[in-house]
């Protein structure tokens, strides 16, 4: 009994430890900035004094100067050296000019009785799997107009290398031609490509597939992201906003999508059938620009990308795994701790992103609270920070009904807070890394954002990983032609039904 308390008080006092390193980091990122922060401030100061100076005091400060000559070098070089520094590290903006979301044809909706009837018609699934996938469906959350891709509406649905190609082309290039057409972007002028699909990797890869398509220049920096899960989306980002920090005057296109066609799994693991009932069809583009010009027509600009990774826990990392069955059967396996994991990963994330973010009433309740609990007593509740005073609008992963049911009592978010990512899950099911665009388009459609409003994204993903980015409204944005919520925003929120029997 002895044994196992002292077990127990080490472990809690572990928890602790790794609180208190995300709490650093997030710290640690904020006084990186904090040169840059105090500079500007006194820089305006002297400017403005400087400005309210006579010909007669500048001739007599010039005088005073002349007799102090080593004075006036050091204060010189100082200014010299401080504006050097501060345009050397000075990150440059990243602006979002456009995104858009491919929306498939009505022909590929299918209801969810419908995808049984296809389960059934496929003939790999016992009576037990049928039933176990049926209960998945009714409780999913997802309502009847998900879409799924052509092979799979095919009677019996074929599981081809060629068709899952056929899919991929389809999203990307349907999601890439509404880009083009709503911002009239030369293709000559993207310099950076990122794009990431997690389960389908071919060669060439999809990142050949849209230089190909659309005659991309041939020195184009193109990346090709995969196994990288339902985070890959920030992750992509994070990638071309370092490109865009190295690369002056360029467009960057990050691409994220998932294969339907291509990551199906045929057999009675149910462990790994959970993946049949809640992945769909879709993709999304986003057009980045780190040109200064860019700021007057961009939506958003980026102020914040924070990544996590629990890799090195072997709970965490397996708890997401494709792998084959007893029968070698490929599937992505999602385990029972699967939560429990996301929940800690959202932690040590959360820890780290709030000294970026929080007002600094919340952050010294946390820090206090922290110390609290460290030095006198572990067992005082951990106060959990109002990330409802830091972000207007939030957009979590799609992932299930579950991952946002954790996250809303978590975060203490109300319901309207997590309304884009229910709506989101109840039309277009989970569509892997681009659901968070999808959950944005949303807000957008429904003339919620406005200028100055901050957007936090959060994506969970294999590894296991959970990613944040943060954006800000640069005005008043109103919905994009094509918007995909075009035919259906009249008809949301709706009241979602959860069948539990």
């Amino acid at each position: 009994m002895e044994v196992g308390v002292r077990a127990g008080t080490e472990a809690a006092k572990g928890v602790q430890v790794q609180v208190l390193k995300y709490v650093k980091l997030g710290y640690h990122y904020l006084m990186a900035r904090l040169f840059t922060l105090c500079l500007v401030p006194v820089m305006a100061v002297v400017l403005i004094e400087a400005s309210r100076l006579s010909p007669k005091d500048i001739h007599h400060l010039w005088l005073q100067l002349q007799y102090n000559f080593v004075i006036m070098m050091a204060c010189s070089a100082f200014l010299v050296l401080g504006a050097t520094k501060y345009f050397m590290i000075r990150p440059r903006p990243v602006y979002l000019i456009e995104f858009a979301c491919y929306r498939p044809p009505s022909k590929l909706k299918l209801s969810k009785d419908k995808f049984m009837e296809q389960l059934m018609l496929k003939g790999d699934f016992n009576e037990s799997s049928l039933e176990f996938q049926h209960k998945i469906l009714q409780r999913s959350g997802m309502g009847d107009e998900t879409y799924f891709p052509e092979a799979v509406h095919c009677n019996p649905p074929r599981q081809s290398f060629t068709a899952a190609r056929e899919e991929a082309e389809q999203v990307m290039f349907g999601a890439m031609d509404i880009l083009f057409k709503n911002t009239n972007l030369n293709p000559n002028d993207i310099g950076i490509l990122v794009v990431n699909c997690s389960t389908f990797n071919p060669t060439p890869s999809p990142s050949s597939m849209i230089v190909n398509k659309y005659n991309l220049r041939s020195n184009i920096k193109s990346f090709n992201l995969g196994g990288m899960g339902c985070s890959a989306e920030i992750i992509a980002l994070d990638l071309a906003k370092d490109m865009l920090q190295v690369h002056r005057n360029t467009y960057a296109v990050v691409v994220s999508t998932e294969n339907i066609t291509h990551s199906g799994y045929l057999g009675n693991n149910k462990s790994m059938l959970i993946t049949n009932c809640l992945f769909r069809m879709g993709c999304s583009v986003i057009l980045l620009s780190n040109k200064a010009g860019d700021r007057r027509r961009a939506k958003y600009k980026l102020l914040h990308v924070v990544r996590t990774h629990r890799g090195p826990n072997d709970t965490a990392y397996r708890c997401v795994y494709q792998d084959q069955d007893a029968e070698g059967k490929n599937g992505v396996s999602l385990s029972k701790d699967l939560i429990a994991v996301a929940g800690g990963a959202l932690k040590a994330n959360i820890t780290t992103l709030g000294p970026l973010v929080l007002p600094i009433s919340e952050q010294i309740l946390y820090f206090f609270n922290l110390v609290t609990k460290k030095l006198f007593n572990e067992k005082v509740m951990t106060y959990i920070p109002d990330f409802k005073l830091a972000f207007n609008h939030f957009c979590i992963h799609a992932g299930g009904r579950g991952v946002i049911d954790e996250l809303e009592k978590n975060l203490q978010l109300l319901p309207e807070n997590v309304e884009a990512s229910r709506m989101t899950l109840h039309r277009f099911g989970n569509t892997s890394s681009s659901s968070v665009w999808y959950e944005l388009a949303y807000t957008e459609a429904k003339g919620r954002m406005r200028k100055a409003n901050h957007v936090w994204q959060i994506a969970f993903g294999s590894g296991f990983k959970c990613n944040s980015a943060v954006w800000e409204a640069l005005r008043h944005v109103k919905p994009s032609p094509n918007n995909p919520w075009d035919d259906s925003i009249h008809k949301y929120p709706v009241h979602i039904d959860y069948k539990l029997d």
